[in-house]
């Protein structure tokens, strides 16, 4: 079972930036899709990016196409979400997500979790 830990949170200003990190322990991620995800009060859960294992496939949702940037970097077993252009509708808990059940990331189902980085964006 892999734990994943998720930092770079914060609040800043729209049009600002943060870089997100999710460092996974248990066992390697090297082998396996990886995906942020996010979650605004009172709304579902929602896709944001995924990564295939080697990084040389990304999928972006298109709130978020051209804004954000995922990256991996195995020999760390770490994710990154760059996040650039923030706007105040990007507010929310991002997660990261290890293991998806098919190849179509965007409709993959994700086994492992993190707990979560609060992300404030303001006006």
């Amino acid at each position: 079972q892999v734990q994943l830990v998720e930092s770079g949170g914060g609040l800043v200003q729209a049009g600002g930036s943060l870089r997100l990190s999710c460092a996974a322990s248990g066992r390697t991620i090297s082998t396996t899709g990886m995906g942020w995800f996010r979650q605004a009060p009172g709304k579902e859960r929602e896709f944001v990016a995924a990564i295939t294992w080697n990084g040389g496939t990304t999928y972006y949702a298109d709130s978020v196409k051209g804004r954000f940037t995922i990256s991996r970097d195995n020999a760390k077993n770490t994710v990154y979400l760059q996040m650039n252009s923030l706007k105040p509708e990007d507010t929310a808990v991002y997660y990261c997500a290890a293991d998806p059940n098919r190849s179509n990331y965007y409709l993959a189902e994700f086994r492992s979790w993190g707990q979560g980085t609060q992300v404030t964006v303001s006006s």
